[in-house]
């Protein structure tokens, strides 16, 4: 056990570094009612989305997604809003068996009305957030860390300077027993064969290569040409000139460790170790995801200053260059522009990374939490069709 990390037990032996009341509506049409509660609570929180009920293609996907949100260890408690279908119960009896120990159910059909519903979960909401509130932080192993790794904006310092501090910081994490995981498959592009020579075996090699490969060819399926719509606009802006430089900048965040690991999207984190899960580039989706995968701390870095956070994952903010982070202070955890003003070294911003990473999962506040950044998406694959 680790004397410096505190948080909070789960009953399958799971760790929470938040002790959250989640609001979750399980139809489109319940996302304002969830968000009302939340808002009208003494700390609850709350996500919308656009999911009305279709089964198609995706209803695999969103209910992985929306059962492994649920179920995050962060959450100490969910009130589900549902309308009454099977398929809600469903996701309900997944989000148990992955862990979730305490769900509450609403159904509109059967308080009849919206108004109603609202009522009744704004009072269970107030009462299991105080109950959470006595719940207290304990000593925890450093294997409670699940770590996720994002970047959004990059610029041309990215892969010089918060990317690689984040590697360094993932890097002692995994050393010491946590889970580090690295997403967004469209941001490694190019560069996935220096992270497949890093596998622990061939086969999880061959998982990295192909894992990048069906990508392209989903997107080559489409008419897109990946490689050549990357960088974007805003990377240009910031200053990269090509898809490499963007890919072998992103793959800094991974550190040097080796790769125990490929997940599919909204996988669960199965053990210790550096992973890589298959995520989409969009930021919302990629956090959306990992949270369904049970990651409870997040680091996210920047070049333009993206404010995008989780309702239940507190999110990192570290600026890669320090004109921005200066400008946008509000938003920003951690500045390792730093590094290129020559006033810090790699390995002192990752070691001051590595300090408030502890400093966030013992429960300091980030200004993504401070600033109510509670973004969610669920992630989608294919043309929604009816059946």
């Amino acid at each position: 056990m680790s004397d410096q990390l505190k948080a909070f037990a789960r009953p399958d032996g799971r760790w929470g570094l938040r002790n959250h009341v989640l609001i979750l509506p399980l139809h489109s049409a319940l996302s304002a009612t969830a968000r009302k509660i939340a808002d009208a609570s003494i700390g609850a929180v709350g996500v919308s989305h656009d999911w009305s009920g279709e089964v198609d293609g995706d209803f695999a996907r969103i209910t992985k997604t929306i059962s492994g949100f649920a179920a995050n260890p962060n959450n100490f408690a969910t009130i589900f809003l549902t309308i009454g279908t099977p398929h809600e119960l469903a996701i309900i009896e997944v989000a148990k068996k992955i862990g979730l120990a305490r769900a509450e159910v609403l159904n509109v059909a059967e308080y009849g009305s919206m108004a109603k519903i609202a009522d009744i979960g704004l009072a269970m909401a107030n009462s299991l957030v105080k109950e959470a509130n006595l719940q207290a932080r304990v000593s925890a192993p450093w294997s409670a860390i699940i770590l996720g790794q994002e970047c959004g904006g990059s610029d041309a310092l990215s892969g010089i300077t918060a990317n690689p501090a984040l590697g360094v910081a993932s890097d002692r994490l995994v050393e010491l027993g946590a889970a580090s995981v690295l997403g967004e498959t469209t941001e490694i592009l190019g560069a996935e064969h220096l992270l497949a020579a890093r596998a622990i075996t061939p086969e999880i090699g061959a998982q990295i290569i192909e894992t990048v490969a069906r990508y392209e060819r989903s997107i080559n399926y489409e008419g897109i040409d990946m490689r050549g719509a990357q960088p974007s606009r805003g990377n240009i802006e910031g200053g990269l000139t090509t898809l490499e430089e963007k890919s072998l900048g992103a793959a800094k965040k991974a550190g040097s460790a080796q790769f125990s690991g490929v997940l599919e999207y909204a996988d669960q984190v199965p053990n210790s170790g550096l992973y890589f899960m298959d995520t989409p580039g969009h930021d919302t989706e990629q956090l959306t995801g990992f949270g369904a995968g049970g990651i409870n701390i997040i680091v996210f870095t920047t070049g333009r200053g993206t404010p995008t956070g989780s309702a239940i994952v507190p999110t990192i903010k570290v600026a890669t260059n320090s004109t921005m982070a200066n400008a946008i202070p509000d938003l920003i955890d951690l500045n390792a522009g730093t590094i290129a003003d020559g006033l810090k070294t790699l390995a002192q911003v990752g070691g001051e990374l590595f300090d408030l990473i502890l400093e966030v999962a013992n429960g300091k506040t980030t200004k993504a939490e401070k600033g109510l950044h509670h973004e969610f998406s669920l992630s989608r694959m294919y043309n929604t069709v009816i059946r």
